[in-house]
């Protein structure tokens, strides 16, 4: 069952995905995300966190991410800072975060999301060591296998998103 995100992440949440990389900060968010108090969605205070974090990397502010998520010692806050460190790109420093995460309650999910979309992983659980090579391999190559790849990442942000307001 697909839940919708609350309105009020609607309008955070950026229509197309972000690049594999770093990509360029949407400035025109900046004052929006920075004025969002993520406890207005939910009063745990980690998740909030998480929340925070996500919607700054989803708009390529990888600093302001990495601020919160490296301050958050939960299997989200790994995450996270896992995959800002994919983007920057620093794959050695985003596998050790992935190896902190463990098995994240997302991956299930993350799993069958990516399979609908056209990714293919060695089996069907969520392997993000792998997908963290693959995106090592397709970045800057401007071509359908990045869009896939940019896709997935989508949905795996937009999963953490979900998590931090409905259970996954």
């Amino acid at each position: 069952m697909f839940i919708e995100l609350p309105t009020l992440l609607e309008r955070l949440w950026p229509t197309q995905p972000c690049v594999l990389g770093p990509g360029t900060p949407n400035a025109a968010m900046k004052s929006q995300l920075a004025a969002f108090d993520p406890q207005t969605i939910t009063t745990d205070t980690r998740k909030a966190q998480a929340l925070h974090s996500a919607l700054w990397l989803a708009h390529n502010f990888l600093d302001e991410s990495h601020d919160i998520s490296q301050e958050l010692h939960t299997p989200t806050g790994s995450l996270l800072h896992a995959i800002m460190h994919r983007r920057e790109p620093d794959a050695w420093n985003s596998k050790y975060w992935w190896k902190r995460v463990g098995v994240h309650p997302i991956f299930q999910a993350l799993a069958q999301q990516a399979t609908s979309l056209g990714y293919v992983q060695r089996d069907m659980n969520w392997d993000p060591l792998q997908f963290v090579d693959d995106v090592e391999q397709a970045r800057g190559l401007d071509n359908d296998r990045e869009r896939l790849l940019e896709a997935v990442q989508h949905a795996e942000l937009r999963l953490v998103v979900m998590g931090c307001v409905h259970p996954v």
